[in-house]
């Protein structure tokens, strides 16, 4: 399997460098090829300028995701989201015709979107490290619950172009890492990393197979009726 990983920290000497660096040596001797885009070390330039059409340095981006069966993305969680640096590189990789702006915009189909796209078919799973604890992280948690926070990237970047989103990894607590939870977590990342083309994805809801009315873009009235929130683009037992 190809994997690209697309990784944002500054210090290669953190608890993500090496567990970045434990993932490729990982994927690697279980036959996997592996590239990984640490964003730092390669100087990204986060910003879109006006008028920006891909260059160089975005087209070698794009390619990468092309040839990637499955794409990691690594990242301490930094003001409840991805560093300033991995969302420029999502806005300045995920452009125009490649990201979005792709397919027919009717009132039957309203774009190659959410499930559908360039990057339909890959997978793509989220490696974040977090300083507080997991309950803080939970439905009743003063943050929120994780998976409504990651939302946003989950759903409306990686779902939105197309790919299958694997449950993300977690690591809470990071300030308290001693050599034995190091030990367990990567035990724990590499039981993960064997099972990345067999774990179900979260099962989002695909926008044109039929849940949501076009061109409003609101589920039918039929399905989860009288619910809410971000929750009810998740699919269930209905």
């Amino acid at each position: 399997m190809n994997i690209l990983i697309v990784y944002a920290h500054p210090d290669p000497r953190s608890l993500n460098g090496a567990l970045k660096d434990y993932a490729v040596e990982h994927l690697q001797a279980s036959g996997h090829a592996v590239q990984v885009s640490d964003l730092y070390a390669m100087q990204w330039r986060p910003t879109l300028e006006a008028g920006e059409t891909p260059g160089p340095e975005v087209l070698r981006e794009q390619e990468k995701l092309l040839w990637a069966d499955t794409v990691i993305f690594q990242f301490p969680l930094w003001w409840f989201s991805m560093p300033a640096i991995m969302k420029g590189w999502v806005e300045r990789v995920f452009s125009h015709g490649f990201g979005y702006g792709i397919g027919e915009h009717s009132d039957r189909r309203w774009g190659d979107r959410y499930g559908e796209g360039t990057l339909a078919g890959k997978r793509a799973m989220l490696l974040i490290t977090a300083g507080g604890w997991e309950p803080h992280y939970s439905a009743r948690g003063i943050n929120g619950p994780i998976e409504q926070l990651m939302f946003p990237i989950q759903h409306g970047v990686l779902h939105y172009a197309g790919m299958q989103v694997l449950p993300p990894f977690l690591i809470y607590r990071t300030s308290r890492m001693d050599e034995a939870r190091f030990a367990a977590a990567r035990a724990e990342l590499g039981q993960r990393l064997d099972t990345l083309h067999s774990t179900a994805p979260i099962p989002f809801r695909r926008q044109n197979h039929g849940d949501y009315d076009i061109p409003a873009l609101t589920l039918k009235n039929k399905v989860a009726p009288d619910q809410f929130g971000l929750e009810i683009h998740v699919k269930t037992q209905e």
